[in-house]
């Protein structure tokens, strides 16, 4: 397998996570996030949205869109639950991060560490802390009774949401008032094959 791959993207990391915990190697060709003046050349015909990551088979076909990687390289193995139910429910965390989740923690760092430019971004940059600690406070009064987000198991629920909250920092976040948050983060970097975004 071939992984189109920028190790400062969550979404990336988020594959190259379940990659590692499922043993599976593949190749890797890097791309900036910040200059996508290539990404046309790259990927044109590949991905219609021309985003990292996106996954080559061995067979040659392509699948774009993080959750969607997730989905296809853990079916079958114990991180998908068989229980119609907690399916749904690992489903309504991916479809949480990617819609509340990501677009306001995800971006605040973007704008932030990756290009540096906060005071530029300052008059959105609040509505983005803003929607980000309501997402934080959702996961909080979840984790407050239970160790995972689904079932009684680290799930694909738990590598999608672990991505973008353990960098939450770089965005501007404090962690510090989501207790039950930051012990699930411990959780999930406690978990075998576990690896950090820079390995």
């Amino acid at each position: 397998m071939l992984l189109y791959d920028s190790r400062l993207s969550g979404n990336c990391y988020k594959v190259r996570l379940l990659m590692a915990r499922l043993g599976i190697a593949c190749e890797r060709i890097e791309l900036s996030v910040v200059d996508r003046s290539d990404r046309e050349e790259v990927l044109g015909g590949l991905n219609p949205a021309l985003r990292v990551p996106t996954l080559e088979l061995d067979d040659g076909r392509h699948l774009a869109e993080s959750n969607a990687i997730l989905w296809y390289l853990a079916e079958g193995t114990d991180l998908v639950p068989d229980d119609p139910f907690e399916r749904a429910q690992v489903l309504q965390w991916m479809f949480f991060e990617q819609y509340d989740h990501e677009p306001n923690i995800g971006v605040a760092r973007y704008w932030t560490t990756i290009l540096g430019r906060a005071a530029q971004h300052a008059g959105d940059l609040g509505a983005k802390h803003e929607g980000g600690h309501k997402a934080l406070a959702a996961m909080e009064d979840h984790l407050a009774a239970r160790a995972w987000l689904v079932g009684e198991r680290f799930t694909i629920a738990d590598i999608c949401l672990y991505a973008y909250t353990h960098m939450a920092g770089e965005g501007g976040f404090d962690l510090a008032g989501y207790p039950a948050v930051r012990a699930w983060l411990e959780r999930v970097a406690s978990q075998p094959g576990h690896v950090t975004i820079d390995a």
